[in-house]
């Protein structure tokens, strides 16, 4: 069923409303026959997109509200997010930063709601990877995380006034590489090696700070 505007061949065009044949709903403008401009569509499932179309498809900026609670805000691509938005996910936890194709891609801040950490760095495809720095709320640690792990070397900050420096190690680099080498080191996370403490490097615009005390 559609009610709304049509041109002169008859497309729809304009403003209009639209129910489809699976249940769904479209409240929006129109550029024959497609929905472009900015429009609410309403699944049968409950989700529901309130933002811009271009043939058809999400592009442009948008909101999408989910079935399950969760909630993205930002840019779109051809159905897909794509460019810079926020995602709430249904637990509470958001990421605020950059997206390609679909996935968490780019520079990137994801905080959980839980214990109020944060993971500010680079994403690769949906995982933490490159860069970062993971902040507690007592500690940061700034280091490289591929897979979503710490890997390598790195340093925790802590609010006290010291740096621990040290690496994190995968439990497969020990050597013991007989016969069972290819599952368990899957789910093992690699441990952290401390190798020493200092004290804080201050640092201001005018480079290290050496007045105070």
């Amino acid at each position: 069923e559609y009610d709304g505007e049509r041109n002169a061949e008859g497309e729809r065009h304009g403003r209009g409303k639209a129910r489809l044949p699976n249940g769904d709903t479209y409240d929006g403008q129109y550029e024959h026959g497609s929905r472009s401009g900015q429009g609410t569509y309403r699944f049968k499932n409950g989700a529901c997109y309130i933002g811009e179309y271009l043939e058809n498809k999400k592009h442009g900026q948008g909101t999408f509200f989910y079935p399950d609670g969760s909630k993205y805000e930002g840019d779109w691509v051809e159905d897909q997010r794509h460019g810079y938005g926020k995602y709430t996910y249904a637990n509470g936890d958001t990421y605020i930063g950059e997206w390609f194709n679909h996935n968490r891609h780019g520079q990137g801040t994801y905080i959980y709601k839980d214990t109020r950490s944060k993971y500010v760095g680079t994403w690769v495809n949906g995982t933490q990877e490159g860069e970062a720095e993971l902040i507690h709320l007592n500690n940061r640690f700034k280091g490289k995380f591929l897979n979503g792990n710490p890997i390598g070397r790195g340093k925790y900050v802590f609010d006290i006034g010291c740096e621990q420096h040290g690496e994190y190690i995968s439990e497969q680099d020990k050597g013991e590489e007989e016969e069972e080498e290819e599952e368990p080191s899957l789910l093992v996370a690699p441990k952290w090696k401390a190798s020493e403490i200092t004290k804080l490097t201050l640092w201001t615009p005018h480079g290290e700070d050496s007045s105070s005390p």
